[in-house]
């Protein structure tokens, strides 16, 4: 059951097809019938789609907890309990849910002794409920359309003072600033030990992300750059911008990239003497098998996954040596794919730490997964027209991503990763700190 409504882009909805609101307009049934107590008791793609409708939530809970009070003082409807107060009726008002003004039914009672009308204590605590504007954003980014957002507040709960522009213009103003934010946030405190550096198309147009992994295995986005290729000058400025934030290089990183020459050379101009590259495994494999008939591919994935899973350096050159020769006698393109950029597909070999933490890093798999999940939140969007709109829906994806991604496999044995870094590289403790030059 799909209950995710389609996104559109905030800046230029689209109207919603009549499956959705047929969805939508069984969902205003739902939550205009059911009590709090029932509504835990649906499914979770009922309460799934509920929690898109978070407005029409705080005001069934609004009202739940103004009838509590009303029970609580005047009984049960139809109790004709003895009590000080009795029901009298009801009046229309509101609460402001962030910037939203939710119509409620405010209960009235009657005191017996005063005989005079007076509304639940509560009513008053809840006039002004805590803002919400994150949550808006956050459904708009799950995919709820500023369209369907619209819809939700005033069909459903009848809200007022809300627009399409007004929801637009707040979203845009909102993401803006996460822009801003992901852009400018210091990077001193990040111990890296890898960055893993890989493209997400968005609208045609190319992202370049650089994705760092911690010392403790912790995978945070660091940055993108939009390019029409992983030419090298827009790689070095986003590899520039992260020095100019903080990023620390001095104790060695390994950069795990697929074979574009120009991401390789912004690496050596940058991190000169800090950086070894472990060229992709995966692209290096898809490389070899594209120059074969497809009838063969199967079998040649086989052969050189097999291959890259020797344990050590010796053993897995050698491997690779005797497939390349096999390679000659039936595709010499391919052969000389497999031997271009051999030793970089072999970096973790070299090191002695294949083994234990090759398996999150001899492929740029984890960006991928990274990729994957900013498509989950972007890829919906029906309408782009400019580069700010693609950079700050994108920036808005990883961040989210971020908080959805899992330490690397292995991650206990990244400090032997970095020991062996160090010494290949020979740093030591005399070693150059601060940017590096131009």
């Amino acid at each position: 059951m799909n209950t995710q409504p389609t996104a559109t882009d905030t800046e230029n909805p689209s109207d919603s097809d009549e499956s959705t609101t047929d969805c939508s307009s069984a969902y205003a049934e739902l939550l205009s019938t059911s009590s709090m107590e029932e509504l835990k008791e649906k499914t979770f793609e009922v309460k799934l789609a509920l929690l898109q409708h978070h407005l029409q939530l705080a005001r069934i809970f609004v009202q739940e907890l103004l009838e509590e009070e009303v029970e609580e003082k005047a009984g049960q409807r139809h109790s004709h309990d003895d009590r000080r107060f009795s029901r009298w009726g009801s009046n229309p008002g509101s609460v402001r849910i962030g910037e939203e003004k939710v119509p409620v039914k405010v209960p009235r009672m009657i005191d017996t002794e005063t005989e005079k009308t007076c509304s639940p204590e509560r009513y008053q605590q809840m006039k002004e409920l805590p803002e919400m504007s994150d949550k808006m954003q956050e459904a708009i980014l799950l995919g709820l359309s500023q369209n369907d957002y619209e819809r939700v507040a005033s069909k459903f709960v009848d809200g007022f003072g809300l627009s399409q522009s007004a929801v637009s213009e707040r979203f845009i103003e909102r993401s803006a600033k996460a822009l801003e934010e992901f852009e400018t946030r210091s990077l001193e405190e990040v111990d890296l030990v890898a960055m893993i550096i890989d493209a997400k198309h968005v609208a045609g147009k190319q992202m370049v992300v650089a994705l760092g992994v911690t010392a403790g295995g912790r995978k945070i986005p660091l940055g993108f750059v939009e390019a029409s290729t992983e030419h090298h000058e827009p790689v070095k400025g986003l590899l520039r911008d992260l020095l100019d934030r903080g990023l620390s290089y001095d104790q060695g990183i390994l950069f795990v990239t697929d074979g574009a020459s120009g991401l390789h050379k912004a690496i050596r101009e940058i991190f000169s003497g800090y950086a070894l590259i472990q060229r992709c495994q995966w692209h290096k494999r898809e490389n070899i098998v594209g120059y074969l008939p497809k009838a063969d591919r199967k079998k040649w994935r086989r052969k050189l996954r097999r291959a890259y899973r020797e344990p050590t350096y010796k053993e897995a050159k050698s491997a690779l040596k005797d497939l390349h020769a096999e390679l000659q006698q039936v595709n010499r393109s391919a052969a000389r794919s497999l031997q271009e950029g051999l030793e970089q597909t072999l970096t973790l070999h070299r090191l002695g730490v294949f083994e234990e933490v090759g398996r999150s890093l001899k492929t740029t798999n984890a960006i991928e997964n990274l990729n994957s999940l900013v498509g989950e939140y972007i890829g919906n969007v029906k309408r782009w027209h400019h580069s700010k709109q693609r950079a700050r829906w994108f920036a808005l994806g990883l961040l989210e991503a971020e908080q959805r991604m899992n330490r690397i496999a292995g991650y206990e044995d990244l400090p032997r990763l970095r020991d062996a870094l160090q010494n290949e590289l020979d740093i030591s403790e005399d070693s150059v700190k601060g940017p590096l030059s131009e």
